[in-house]
């Protein structure tokens, strides 16, 4: 696989709670030349209960799992982190890794924009939006969310294991 890594971290906004202490994960080009290859290499390094579509348009996160997400086919400007957060060109062949708690939207994309959806133990994601009322609630959830085993990429090694030492 040919890609280059970046990793950021993004600050509670007040609204959206984002992750206190994982970074988003973004592997760019990681299945440029294989996007078919983007679900079965999730399911084998245990990120299951996959989905293919597309990504929802208002911001929304999970407090009880990680999400990865891999474009199998178009591109599309994402907004990580709520309002203030930031702006992502994702095209196919890029995955990201949505730390438990980390708010992201779709801003638009191409016609045939589909991603491949999973979570680590095939946990089945909560949906949360943007509500006060409940954020002591999603603090402590996000926070319970253990690391996982492998990373959705490269397995037994990766990024994601040295970036999410805990």
């Amino acid at each position: 696989m040919n890609q280059q890594v970046q990793t950021f971290m993004l600050k509670d906004d007040g609204r959206i709670p984002n992750n206190p202490t994982l970074p988003v994960i973004v592997y760019k080009g990681a299945f440029k030349d294989h996007p078919d290859d983007i679900e079965p290499t999730f399911n084998r390094y245990n990120w299951t209960g996959s989905w293919t579509g597309g990504v929802y348009d208002y911001h929304h996160y999970h407090t009880n799992t990680h999400e990865v997400l891999g474009v199998k086919a178009g591109n599309a400007t994402v907004l990580i982190g709520g309002d203030e957060g930031e702006r992502f060109e994702l095209h196919m062949g890029d995955v990201i890794v949505l730390p438990a708690g980390t708010g992201h939207k779709k801003l638009e994309s191409s016609a045939d924009f589909v991603v491949v959806g999973a979570y680590p133990d095939g946990r089945g994601p909560n949906m949360k939006e943007k509500d006060h009322a409940e954020r002591e609630q999603a603090l402590a959830e996000i926070e319970s969310v253990s690391v996982p085993d492998k990373d959705p990429v490269y397995g037994d090694e990766g990024p994601l294991l040295e970036k999410w030492k805990t």
